[in-house]
Parts: structure tokens; sequence; C-alpha cells
């Protein structure tokens, strides 16, 4: 009776393992069976959970990530632009992760430990939103650190749902992390008529829907503009609060939100080539545009400090996708962020006066972001043989710039000596009107002196949150053309060069370079001891602290008494010009007039032109292509050759 009831079980289990093996691989609306599909999401490194309300990068890359048929998430030139691979190495991806936020949320904590759980719960808020969030939709206590390693949702960073489930309704409304999500619901950029929704929503429950706000700026504002309180060195809190970033309100500050330029144009570009959204099912329509998950900024550092240390920190990203959004983030800095032209004035037998101007070409300003970031240029004078005759700017041994002022380097407009140095930067001051690096203390900027995008004014409602600070009125081009009218987002800095008894050729170098975690940041938070700011300690000191090159001009002048030839007098930049926008200056030149624009046809074409202080300000048409600039230097007649991309 045993054995016949063992052979009954084991033929009953046969059949019911045979049958759970056919429905494990049978098709299902594609071509991969459940088992399949699911060996192939086990394979990728991102973590796959499902919570109440969210899932993880991982559930989203079995269908968003890469497709082994070489399929789906593939360009018009064969490129994989899967949005799993191209987001796992950015900043966002590993916001969670990162030892300087890490550091610093802790070195917050210690210094006004009755707050640290408030204080904890609101930076994660924005650096691990899913944890974060879940924790406040299901009525939990505060999400804080001591519930962040344990959180496979908060470690995913900045993930997928992050941005796709935020409420259509209430983006751009709600900021400093108070985030609101409609459960169930996934937005992206296609109309509904366009996709197939029922397989997402039977796969993981998520209805796909259209919403405008994806490839709006609104999608970025709840945690890219941060108002925190301010507390006094007791830590009380005085009912002050200070900005502690405000990157979305200074593009509504800007030329780019009148003209529709939203975030995601540089930081996420678009292609407009038809791409296969999910991996599994060739049978769906390609989609287009579809906009690069690059997520790409300026922090080069900090970037290659994840890399170097991405199996210490458990970062599920490999050296070459580093690689790749390093690539990216470089190329973000030397083309899309800043155009400087390098003049002289004049030069005397003691003197010589450039002029070396900074156009902002960001949607925000520059720096921008968190308030450690700062830009710097560094400005170099040599004779024809190499001896140095004038510099600022420089670095020294401990990556601070020689010179630097404590606690903090004023404004310049003009600088005439090597101890001074124009930086870019935000200092904020405690209740006491002191700088603080401590953000709780923050009151308001005693400094605030980074470049403006073009198009900002003080006039605008947003105003309030991106104020210039520091910077005195007698700079009469900070930010404004030759007639008084804000909004250039420009800057001029002017070096006069004691060059007493030389007289022999120069040749002057700028340069402008960023850097976003310097060393007098560090020192306050580095004065506490924990594991998380002692580790971030040690990973600083063995990376590649080097500032990123932004951009870079030079310019060589004759001997003393000997004149240049006109041509050579005249300078037109930035060349190419991707706004349309070229300053034109002319060395030492009594007289400049400009006389006709011509296309490569020889064609007349449109322009407009302002006078500066330096020279004229011309803008080409829109249309992209070669252009002829004549004009008048002195009485002789010059054309200059210039490329709009």
């Amino acid at each position: 009776m045993n054995k016949t009831g063992i052979v009954i079980s084991l033929a009953v289990g046969l059949v019911l393992l045979l049958t759970a093996w056919d429905f494990a691989v049978r098709p299902i609306a594609g071509p991969h069976g459940r088992l399949e599909l699911a060996m192939m999401r086990s394979a990728d490194s991102l973590p796959v959970v499902i919570s109440t309300y969210f899932a993880t990068s991982g559930r989203c890359a079995g269908c968003h990530g890469f497709d082994p048929q070489g399929i789906a998430s593939i360009d018009g030139q064969g490129r994989d632009v899967n949005v799993a691979d191209d987001w796992r190495s950015t900043m966002m991806a590993n916001s969670a992760r990162d030892p300087f936020f890490r550091a610093k949320i802790r070195h917050e904590s210690l210094v006004n430990p009755a707050h640290a759980g408030a204080l904890q719960n609101k930076c994660l808020s924005c650096h691990a939103p899913l944890g974060m969030h879940e924790e406040r939709m299901m009525g939990h206590p505060p999400f804080t650190l001591a519930h962040l390693d344990t959180s496979v949702l908060g470690l995913d960073g900045v993930s997928c749902l992050s941005c796709h489930m935020q409420s259509e309704a209430t983006a751009g409304t709600f900021f400093s992390g108070e985030l609101e999500f409609d459960s169930a619901r996934v937005y992206g950029p296609y109309a509904d008529d366009q996709i197939n929704p029922a397989i997402m929503e039977f796969f993981v429950r998520f209805r796909p829907t259209y919403g405008s706000h994806i490839v709006n700026s609104k999608a970025c504002a709840g945690c890219h503009t941060l108002v925190t309180e301010t507390a006094d060195l007791e830590g009380n809190l005085t009912g002050d609060h200070f900005v502690e970033q405000a990157t979305y309100h200074e593009w509504l500050n800007s030329v780019y939100s009148a003209n529709g330029t939203q975030c995601n144009t540089c930081h996420m570009p678009r292609i407009n080539d038809g791409i296969l959204l999910a991996a599994e099912y060739p049978f769906l329509n390609p989609q287009s545009p579809f906009g690069l998950h690059h997520l790409v900024g300026g922090n080069e550092h900090m970037l290659r400090l994840l890399k170097q240390n991405r199996a210490a920190l458990a970062i599920p990203a490999s050296d070459t996708q580093f690689d790749s959004t390093l690539a990216r983030t470089r190329r973000m800095l030397a083309q899309h962020t800043l155009d400087i032209a390098l003049t002289l004035d004049h030069r005397t037998d003691d003197t010589a006066y450039f002029a070396l101007r900074l156009d902002n070409k960001a949607g925000h300003r520059f720096p921008s972001g968190y308030p450690s970031r700062r830009a710097f240029i560094e400005f170099i004078v040599l004779t024809a043989e190499g001896d140095t005759v004038f510099k600022s700017g420089l670095l020294n041994s401990a990556d601070e710039v020689e010179g630097h002022d404590s606690p903090y380097e004023p404004y310049y407009d003009v600088i005439t000596s090597s101890d001074q140095v124009q930086i870019y930067e935000m200092v904020m001051g405690d209740v006491n009107g002191d700088p603080t690096t401590v953000l709780e203390r923050a009151k308001e900027p005693i400094k605030d002196n980074r470049l403006a995008p073009v198009g900002f004014t003080s006039t605008h409602f947003a105003y309030d949150t991106t104020r210039v600070a520091g910077v005195p009125a007698s700079d009469i081009d900070f930010n404004r053309n030759a007639f008084g009218d804000e909004g250039t987002g420009a800057d001029v800095v002017r070096f006069h060069i004691p060059i007493t008894g030389v007289s022999d050729a120069l040749h002057a170098f700028a340069r402008v370079w960023y850097q976003p975690v310097p060393p007098a940041w560090n020192q306050e938070m580095f004065s506490y001891s924990h594991p998380e700011i002692d580790a971030f300690r040690d990973m600083l000191e063995a990376s590649d602290r080097s500032p990123s090159l932004v951009a870079a001009d030079s310019l060589f002048l004759g001997p003393a008494g000997i004149a240049a030839p006109a041509a050579d007098r005249v300078r037109v930049a930035p060349n190419p010009t991707t706004d349309g926008w070229v300053s034109i200056t002319a060395e030492s030149a009594t007289s400049l007039t400009l006389l006709s624009v011509h296309d490569a046809r020889g064609a007349l074409a449109r322009f407009d032109q302002q006078r500066t202080s330096q020279g004229l300000r011309l803008r080409l048409t829109d249309t992209a292509g070669t252009y002829f600039i004549r004009m008048r230097i002195d009485g002789e007649e010059v054309i200059k050759r210039i490329l709009r991309p």
C-alpha cells in the first residue's frame, strides 16, 4: 500500500512538474516564456524588488534594459541605448551611495543631533526617494540613515519610478523633496494610442500613460529646488529659511524657460530614431523621439571617485559604463557650459590691460546645485621665452587656489595682483553673518556671484530664490549689456597686468576650471570623526582631485611698438557659435565698424548688433551655416569667417 502511494505521489508530482514546466516555457505575449524572462532578469546586477507602491530599477530593466537579441533599445546606427545601462553609472543612480553625501548628512547630524532624524529624512527624500516615500506613504516612522543600508528601494537612488511615477497634477508645484506620486501609474512621453499598456500592466501592475511633465522641467523641480530651515549656533530653529539650491528656479528665470528649452534638452538629449522600447516584444511599434537616459551633469571628480570605489560602495555599474558617463560629462562641460573670449584692451610701457568675457551657455547658473561647487579663472602671462610675467588662479599642492583669502575670496571686477583670483561660488552665511558649511546653520548667502543664465533678471518672480550676492553695483557688465539691460548671462573680468621693463612679445592664457569638492568646504566636516566621514576622507585623498577644464582661450601679443596686421587684431568669438551670439573685439583700435554679414553663397544675412565696452556683440540668424563678417578697423577692411552649427 505504501509503495502504491509513493508511486501515485511521484506520478502526480511528475504531472505537476511537467505542467509547471510547460507553463514556464510557454511564450507569453512574445517569444519568451516566464522562466526565460526570469533568467534574463536575474542575470542583471540591478536589484529586483516590488513594494507596495514602487519597484526598483531591476524590475524595469527586465524589459527596458539590455536586449540579448539586439533588437530593442537599438538606435539607427546599431548602438545600444537602453535606459538602464545608460542610467546606472550616473550621479542620479548613485545618489544614495554617494560617499560625499553620506559624510555630509552624517556631519549635519553630529552638529545638531536633536535634529538628526528630521535632517536625514529630508535629505533622503531626494537622495533615496523610493525608500523614503514608500515609508511615508505607508504611514511608517520617518526614513533615516538607520533604514537606508537595509532598504533596497532606498539604495536604488533616483531610479526609474522616482521620475516616471511623479504626479502630473502636482509636478512643478512641490519642492524640497516633497514629491507626490500617482499609485500604479507610470508616465512616459508617448501618447496612449502609441503604446500597448496592457503588457506592462499585466506583468508589473503599473499602467503606462502619457504625461506632459515627463519631457518638461517640472519633473526635476521637486528635488532641484531645496529650501532648508535655519538653526542658530546652539541648534535652535530661528524661523528663517535658506535656499540651498534652486536650479529649477534659475531655469525659470532664464530665456530657456520662455522658449520651451527643457532640462532634458541637455541632460537627456533626444534622438529621432525609432526605438523599440521593450526587450521581449518585437511586435511593438518603435517610438520616436527617444530620450537618452544619460542624465549627465558636470561632476567629473565624484564620478571618478565612484568608479574607483565601486566595489566598496556596491555600485551595480561597470568600469565601461562609468567611462561612458565620464566622457559625456567632459563633453557637457567643454561644449555646453561656457564660452570665453580673451582680448587686449590696451598696452602701455608698464601695464597690459586684458578683458576676459565669460558667457554662460547652461540653462541655469554656473555652477549650479549644491553650494560646495565652484569655478575659478586661471590667468597666466608669459614672455616669448616662457618666463612668467603674471599668474592668478593656480592650484597649490593641497588643491586650493593660490592666494585664496580666508574665509573666502571676494568678487573682483578688476584683478591687478597675483594674490587675487576670480572664483564663482556661493558662500553661505550663518545667523551672525559668518561663513559656514553647515547647511542647517545657513541663513543667507554672503557671496553668490555664480554666472547667471541668459535672460536672468532681478525683476523675475523667482529672483527671491536665485538672487545675486556680493557683486557690487559698480560692476556694470555682470549679466548686463552696454545699455545696462539685464539678461546677458555673461561677466567680463579685467586683468591689469604690470609689465614694467617687459617689451618682448607676450602670450596670455585664460582657463576656467570647475571644482565640485574644494578643500575648504570639507574642513569643518573633517573636524568630526565618524565611519562615514572617515571613509569619505580616505576615498577623497586617494582620488584624482584634478579640477575639470571648462573653457580656455589665449592671446599672442607682438613686441611693444610693433602694430599687428588689422586681421590679427580683430577677434570674433566664440567660433563656432552654438547660439548665434559672437563678440567682436579689436586690439589697440581707434575705430571698429561692422559693414555687413554674408552667408556662404555671398547673400546678405540678417543680424542684430550691440555695441559693448570692448567692441561689438553680434547675433546671427538661426539658420545653420558658414557666415562671413565684413568690418572696418581703423580704415582697413577685414573679413572673418564664422560657423553657426
